[in-house]
């Protein structure tokens, strides 16, 4: 919901004279504490003359604002709620209530209080800004869209009002119409915050572009340069991403800003920035196993296949139960003629019952390196039998090396 924009509560600064005499003296001294900025020493005075005349409605009006003040705001709800009780249709006790009931982040129940605001002073602009903040927060954005049309009648310049029917616009799918509403607000120092809420919805609606020129407007913000550089490189343009995003990882070095610059040289093809700042990463996050995989496959993939197997170690140490780890390792220790280390990787694979065909085919490559006959044409065997034609290259030569073993066996 809208947060309300509070400014100072109205007060009732003439008491109802009560049949008691103290009571007036009460109220006296209370609003007296009151023009002194005291509500501490305000609410005991206003609860005297409640008690010298329980119907003074005053008291009871000038007891809500006292506490108020001091943000005891369900009591304060409750002494307008009885203040309203003993004088219906007070315009100030209406208003109030709302703004209270809006500061607690109860829209439907200000909603209500606010029309009868407005009933008794249609022209205002507090009882409609605020009526529209009500609407907006409870759901019906083309009734506070009215309700802020409203407030901007009575005071065009209100940036907080421009701002308001400027969400209640977007909340109803009017885009543009929205924007300009924002960007009016925005030439409020105090509101140009809020366009980062416009940019959202560009991103939403893949306008990439506006979203992109509305970040640019926001340089010192670390949330709106992670979202740039993010656009960036959805947009394809990588270089123009780097900075951005280096920017973000400098600011906030967090695991997730430095993969999503790590994937902005990737793709722009820095393979060496990339694979320092993963491995950056890495070493800040050890126990992080989707980072340790990712920096890992990196490194297989520029071929340094003993520091991508340092890493697939590490996951495998982080999630034992993980096939795929222990696929990686083998993969790279074999690839890397660490044959026996790869062997023992494939053990576990087995151990967990996940074998897959390329399992069995590496297996087999590795236990023929090793000259042993018989068991590699047996990996090579179940690889056929498991493959189903998905890598023909690696049947046939699975094939061709049965029969090449076998011949040497015969020898």
């Amino acid at each position: 919901m809208a947060v309300p924009r509070l400014l100072p509560l109205l007060l009732i600064v003439s008491a109802v004279w009560s049949p008691v005499a103290s009571s007036d003296d009460w109220l006296a001294a209370g609003l007296k504490a009151l023009d002194a900025n005291q509500p501490a020493e305000a609410e005991p005075l206003f609860r005297k003359a409640i008690e010298a005349d329980p119907k003074d409605y005053s008291a009871h009006f000038n007891l809500a604002f006292a506490l108020s003040e001091q943000h005891k705001d369900a009591e304060a709800i409750a002494e307008l709620r009885k203040t309203l009780e003993l004088k219906p249709g007070l315009y100030e006790a209406d208003l109030n209530l709302g703004i209270l009931l809006l500061r607690n982040r109860k829209p439907d129940q200000a909603a209500p209080v606010l029309k009868e605001a407005i009933a008794a002073k249609p022209k205002e602009f507090r009882p409609n800004e605020y009526y529209g903040d009500a609407l907006l927060g409870s759901g019906d954005a083309a009734g506070a869209e009215n309700a802020y049309q409203a407030a901007l009648a009575a005071n065009p310049q209100s940036a907080e009002a421009q701002l308001g029917l400027g969400r209640a616009l977007l909340k109803q799918g009017r885009l543009d119409d929205a924007a300009a509403r924002y960007r009016t607000a925005a030439a409020d120092p105090k509101y140009h915050r809020a366009l980062l809420e416009l940019a959202a919805e560009y991103e939403k609606q893949r306008r990439f572009a506006d979203a992109i020129a509305i970040y640019h407007e926001f340089p010192q913000e670390p949330s709106a340069r992670e979202r740039l550089g993010a656009l960036e490189v959805e947009n394809k343009s990588y270089s123009a991403a780097i900075p951005d995003l280096e920017q973000v990882v400098k600011s906030s070095p967090t695991t997730a800003n430095r993969l999503a610059l790590a994937d902005a040289y990737r793709m722009a093809g820095d393979h060496d920035r990339e694979i320092a700042l993963l491995q950056q990463a890495a070493q800040a996050d050890p126990s992080n196993f989707d980072l340790q995989m990712i920096t890992g496959r990196a490194l297989r993939d520029q071929r340094q296949l003993m520091a991508a197997a340092q890493h697939f170690a590490v996951a495998t140490k982080l999630h034992p139960e993980d096939a795929k780890a222990w696929n990686e390792l083998a993969s790279a220790l074999i690839v890397s003629e660490n044959y026996a280390e790869g062997l023992a990787a494939l053990d576990h694979v087995h151990a967990l019952g996940k074998e897959v065909p390329g399992d069995y085919y590496l297996r087999a490559i590795t236990l023929d390196k090793l000259k042993m006959k018989p068991q590699a044409i047996e990996a090579y065997r179940q690889f056929l039998a498991t493959d189903n034609g998905a890598a023909p290259n690696q049947e046939f030569l699975a094939r061709q090396r049965i029969r090449i073993i076998e011949s040497d066996m015969k020898k």
